[in-house]
C-alpha cells in the first residue's frame, strides 16, 4: 500500500512539474515594452526604450514585501477597480525601483524605519493617457514616462535578494569597466508568473544611462 501511494504521490508531481514548465511560458506571453538593442555583449545590453506609461504605486518595507503588495494593488487597477470598471491586460514586466524622492507635504516619510520601493506596470501601447481609466485606488497612479536609455543585464533563477544583488554588482562592475555614465538607483524587471520554475524566468537589472 504505501508503495502505491509513493508512486501516486510521484505521477502528481511529474503532472505539476509538467504542467509548470507548460503553463508558465503560456501566461507569460503578454505585451512587454518595445526597445532598440544599441549594443550587446553576453548578458550585458544598452537598450533605448521609447516613452511609455506607467501605473505605479509606493510603499514601504522590504523589497520582497513591497513587490507583493505593490503586485496586489496594481492588479487590483488593471483587473476593472477603476472608475469606468474597466479591465486592462496584463503585462510584462512588474518592475520595482527604490525611491529617491520624500514628499515636501509628509515629512514622517522621514522617519520610515525600512526602505521606499516604487512598484509599476507598464500600460498597454493601445492607450493614451487620456483613454487609460482612472485609478479608483488613490494610491495607484498614472505616469508618463519620456524616452529613456538603459544597460540592462539579464539573468535567470529566483527573484531572491540574494540573486538579484550579485546580478546589480555584475552590472556596475560592467558599467564601470566600460566607462558607462548612469543615474538614479538600480531598477529591477520580473517577467514569470511565480510558478515558473527558476531556470526558466528572465529577471533583469536595469540602470538609465546619462548621455
Amino acid at each position: 500500500m504505501r508503495k502505491k501511494w509513493i508512486l501516486t504521490i510521484a505521477g502528481i508531481l511529474v503532472v505539476v512539474g509538467v504542467s509548470a514548465v507548460a503553463v508558465g511560458p503560456v501566461m507569460s506571453d503578454v505585451e512587454t515594452p518595445d526597445y532598440d538593442v544599441v549594443s550587446s555583449d553576453g548578458a550585458f545590453e544598452v537598450r533605448q526604450y521609447p516613452p511609455i506609461i506607467i501605473a505605479e504605486v509606493t510603499l514601504d518595507g522590504p523589497r520582497k514585501d513591497a513587490i507583493g503588495d505593490g503586485f496586489r494593488l496594481l492588479a487590483d487597477y488593471i483587473f476593472g477597480n477603476n472608475k469606468v470598471k474597466q479591465d486592462i491586460a496584463m503585462t510584462a514586466p512588474v518592475q520595482q525601483q527604490k525611491s529617491t524622492e520624500i514628499a515636501m507635504t509628509a515629512p514622517v516619510q522621514q522617519q520610515s524605519s525600512g526602505d521606499e520601493w516604487t512598484v509599476s506596470f507598464v500600460m498597454p501601447s493601445k492607450y493614451s493617457m487620456e483613454t487609460l481609466p482612472e485609478p479608483v485606488n488613490q494610491r495607484v497612479s498614472l505616469k508618463q514616462v519620456p524616452a529613456k536609455k538603459y544597460v540592462v543585464i539579464t539573468f535567470a533563477g529566483k527573484t531572491s535578494d540574494e540573486n538579484v544583488q550579485e546580478h546589480e554588482e555584475k552590472l556596475k562592475t560592467y558599467i564601470t569597466d566600460n566607462g558607462l555614465s548612469v543615474s538614479g538607483p538600480p531598477k529591477y524587471a520580473f517577467y514569470n508568473p511565480p510558478w515558473t520554475l527558476p531556470p526558466m524566468r528572465r529577471n533583469e537589472v536595469m540602470m538609465e544611462i546619462q548621455d
